[in-house]
C-alpha cells in the first residue's frame, strides 16, 4: 500500500497548488480554510452531510456492469460507477453540499458559482433553494447555448445566470468572473468552487467532499468482482475524464494507496493533440499559475493562456487541479487523451448498447476504457467514473449528427416536421 499524505500543510501537492490570491480575497480564503479545518472532522457535520447525500441525493450511487460492452469488446470487464443516478444528474452535487453546509455555518446567504457544463450550476441551484440561500451562477455564453437545458433548469430553481461574454466565453471566463464578484462581495457571499482547482483549501476540500465516490466503490468492488468469478478484489484500472478533475479526483483519491490498480485520467484531445484545438493541459500544458494555484495549464511562450476546444463544455478549460498535477509528476497516475470523434462514438454506443445516455465528459472516460479493455483479458476489471448523464448534451449530439433537434433557437416558432398542431385531433 502506497503512503500519501497530501497536500501539506501551505496546500502544496508537491510544487503545485498554494494560494496565489489579491490581498482583497485573503481574509475571506483565510476564513474559509479556518470554517472548513473546524468542520471537516466534526461528528455533527459528517453525520449531516451524509445524512443529505443518502435520502437527498440519493447515495449509494449503484456499479453497473456494462456486460454486453464487455462481451462485445472481448476483453476486460467494464464496470459504470452511475453517478449520473444522483439527483441533479452528476457527481457535482456532493461536492456543492458540503460546501452550502460550510456556507451556512458561516453565515453567507449568498453563494456564487462558475459553471461549464451547466452540472454544477444546477446542483448548485438545487441546493440553494433546499436552504434558502441566494444563488448567481456565471456561465460563459458560448456555454450558454450549448447547454440551454441546463441554463433553464438554473432559472427554474430560482438561480441568476449570467452569461459571460469576455475571452473564449467559457468556463475559464466564468470562473474569472466568479472570483471578481467575490472580491466585491467578501462580506455575505460564498464561492463555491465546482472542481479541484482554486486557491487552497478549494481543491482539497473539493476532493474530500466527492472521495465518497471512490470510499463507495471500494466497499462495492469486490461484490461485483466475485460475482463474475473475478479474483482480485479492486479494479485494474480506475478510468475518469479529466477537465478540472473533481470527479477524477473524487473516485482516484481513496484509490491511491492500491498500487495494483491503474489511475488513468482522460482529457479533451479534441481535434487532436497535435492540432492545437485541445483542452490537454497535462499532455500539452506546462507549470504556471491559474485562478489562485499552480498547476499545469495551457499557455503560450509568454505565459498568456491559449483557448480551448471540447465539444463537451466542462472539459473546456485550459487548467486542471493540482494533484493531478502532483499524481501525473509522480507517475502514481496516468493521464491520455480522447477526441471528439473517439467521444461522440463512446456516446452513441453507451446509448445503443447499454441503454445509458452519458454526459459527453464521461463519454470521453468510456472511448479510452474500450480501447483499453481491448489489450486486456476477460478476467481483468475496468471502473470508468460514469460522471453525468448526456440530457444536457442531446442539442449538441443533434449538431454534431446533422440532425434538426426541435430545442434549437432556428426552430423556435417553426413546427417540429411531423409533430402534432394545435389544430390536429386528438
Amino acid at each position: 500500500m502506497i503512503d500519501y499524505h497530501q497536500p501539506d500543510t501551505s496546500g502544496h501537492f508537491g510544487r503545485y497548488g498554494g494560494s496565489f490570491v489579491s490581498e482583497t480575497l485573503t481574509y475571506a480564503i483565510n476564513e474559509l480554510r479556518e470554517a472548513y479545518a473546524r468542520y471537516k472532522d466534526d461528528p455533527a457535520f459528517l453525520a449531516e452531510f451524509h445524512y443529505e447525500l443518502a435520502h437527498y441525493v440519493g447515495r449509494p450511487s449503484p456499479i453497473y456492469h456494462a456486460a454486453r460492452t464487455s462481451r462485445e469488446l472481448g476483453g476486460a470487464q467494464i464496470y459504470l460507477k452511475r453517478e449520473d443516478l444522483n439527483h441533479t444528474g452528476a457527481h457535482k452535487v456532493n461536492n456543492v453540499i458540503g460546501q452550502a453546509m460550510l456556507a451556512r455555518r458561516m453565515g453567507k446567504p449568498r453563494i456564487i458559482a462558475e459553471t461549464g457544463a451547466g452540472q454544477h450550476g444546477v446542483a448548485t441551484a438545487t441546493i440553494c433553494a433546499r436552504y434558502g440561500l441566494e444563488c448567481v451562477v456565471y456561465m460563459g455564453s458560448e456555454d450558454v447555448k450549448r447547454q440551454s437545458p441546463n441554463v433553464y433548469r438554473m432559472k427554474l430553481l430560482g438561480a441568476t445566470v449570467v452569461p459571460v461574454e469576455s475571452g473564449s466565453k467559457t468556463l475559464k471566463d466564468a470562473l474569472n468572473e466568479a472570483m471578481r464578484d467575490w472580491v466585491a462581495h467578501v462580506d455575505n457571499t460564498f464561492y463555491i468552487i465546482g472542481t479541484v482547482a482554486g486557491p487552497h483549501p478549494y481543491p482539497m476540500m473539493v476532493r474530500d467532499f466527492q472521495s465518497v465516490i471512490g470510499e463507495e466503490c471500494l466497499q462495492q468492488m469486490p461484490e461485483m468482482l466475485a460475482a463474475q468469478g473475478i479474483a482480485t478484489r479492486q479494479p485494474d484500472a480506475v478510468v475518469a475524464c479529466v477537465g478540472g478533475g473533481s470527479n477524477a479526483m473524487g473516485i482516484f483519491y481513496p484509490y491511491i494507496p492500491f498500487e495494483n490498480t491503474r489511475l488513468i485520467g482522460v482529457e479533451a484531445a479534441g481535434e487532436g493533440l497535435d492540432s492545437g484545438k485541445h483542452s490537454a493541459s497535462l499532455q500539452r500544458g506546462s507549470s504556471g499559475v491559474l485562478h489562485g494555484n499552480r498547476t499545469y495549464v495551457l499557455q503560450d511562450a509568454n505565459g498568456q493562456i491559449t483557448e480551448t476546444h471540447s465539444i463537451s463544455a466542462g472539459l473546456d478549460y485550459p487548467g486542471v487541479g493540482p494533484e493531478h498535477a502532483w499524481l501525473k509528476d509522480t507517475g502514481r497516475a496516468e493521464y491520455v487523451g480522447a477526441t471528439d470523434a473517439e467521444a461522440l462514438a463512446a456516446f452513441h454506443h453507451l446509448c445503443r448498447a447499454e441503454g445509458i445516455i452519458p454526459a459527453l465528459e464521461s463519454s470521453h472516460a468510456m472511448a479510452y476504457a474500450m480501447k483499453l479493455a481491448k489489450t486486456m483479458r476477460p478476467d481483468q476489471s475496468i471502473l470508468v467514473n460514469l460522471s453525468g448523464r448526456g440530457d444536457k448534451d442531446i442539442g449538441t449530439v443533434a449538431d454534431l449528427d446533422g440532425v434538426e433537434f426541435y430545442d434549437r433557437p432556428s426552430m423556435r416558432g417553426h413546427v417540429v416536421k411531423g409533430a402534432p398542431t394545435a389544430g390536429d385531433k386528438a
